[in-house]
């Protein structure tokens, strides 16, 4: 018996597919705009707060019939906007100074970080799979970190990479957070992100001092790379959204890892990185790691 290939769950398949590459692409590119306006002199903590009060904006119109509903969440929903939003700022800033793919992969660190938080605070089991991509994650990390002539220990060079680091168990301390917080809908833990970046931002600027410009001091062109930024990452945020809600999560994450390879040719053509044997060694252990995890988390 022939598959229909044609039929109403083989295009949905296809389409989700479709929205989980499409948003690999995104998460892929998104930090050359956010590159750009640090070049042009506007920092990466000012370009989040303005591109996040965009799609927070943009949401709260779509999300107008559901205030009711958000303004009577429950406490959660600020521990993971706060969360989320140290998440997305920490990365923002690790791409614009850091190497991308170094960045990238501290960042693809976080399974390793999801499996021990899920384990301790969840009290969820972790499997042989689980072990297994532990030690592959923490060995793919001291490959790509260990520099004799540097240091005798395997750790981050500079401020970028740290930030990078904490990006990474960041976005692990969300998905437990999401795992507990089951009763938030997907409009508002989408909202919550979105508005706890412009919040963090806002925070981050007051904290260091750092001066705010008034929207009128930035350049058409500038407003031109912001809007960029802010379509990949609403775009990025809806297709995968729509991709992990018709797609098995073990299979949506495998996809996922696609961003790792377009963020290795942009790096490359558009800020001319490249990296060193080690790195690819420890990076190819890392994306192992990630899909041991993955697969030990498929429930």
């Amino acid at each position: 018996m022939h598959n229909n290939i044609n039929s109403p769950q083989s295009s949905k398949h296809y389409l989700a597919v479709l929205g989980l590459l499409l948003g690999a692409i995104c998460w892929g590119i998104i930090w050359y705009p956010y590159r750009l306006m640090a070049e042009s002199g506007v920092s990466g903590a000012v370009s989040s707060f303005y591109t996040y009060c965009i799609a927070t904006l943009l949401s709260s119109i779509y999300c107008l019939k559901h205030w009711k509903s958000l303004l009577n969440l429950s406490p959660g929903i600020i521990v993971l906007a706060a969360v989320a939003g140290w998440t997305n700022l920490a990365y923002v800033l690790a791409v614009i100074d850091g190497e991308v793919m170094r960045v990238m992969l501290l960042f693809y660190l976080s399974p390793l970080w999801t499996l021990v938080l899920a384990h301790f605070w969840l009290k969820e089991k972790t499997q042989l799979t689980g072990y297994i991509a532990i030690a592959i994650a923490l060995l793919g990390a001291f490959i790509m970190l260990y520099e004799p002539s540097a240091s005798s220990l395997p750790l981050p060079r500079n401020t970028s990479e740290w930030l990078a680091l904490s990006s990474g168990i960041g976005f692990s301390l969300t998905n437990v957070i999401t795992r507990q917080f089951t009763h938030l809908t997907v409009t508002a833990k989408s909202f919550a992100v979105w508005l706890g970046v412009l919040l963090v931002s806002l925070a981050y600027i007051l904290v260091t001092r750092s001066p705010l410009p008034a929207p009128q001091s930035f350049s058409v062109n500038q407003w031109g790379i912001m809007l960029e930024a802010t379509f990949l990452l609403v775009l990025a945020t809806l297709v995968v959204q729509y991709g992990v809600t018709k797609m098995v999560a073990t299979k949506a994450s495998v996809i996922f890892v696609f961003e790792l390879v377009v963020a290795a040719i942009a790096s490359y053509f558009l800020a001319h990185e490249t990296m060193a044997i080690n790195e690819w060694i420890g990076g190819s252990l890392i994306i192992a790691a990630s899909i041991f995890a993955t697969f030990n988390h498929n429930g």
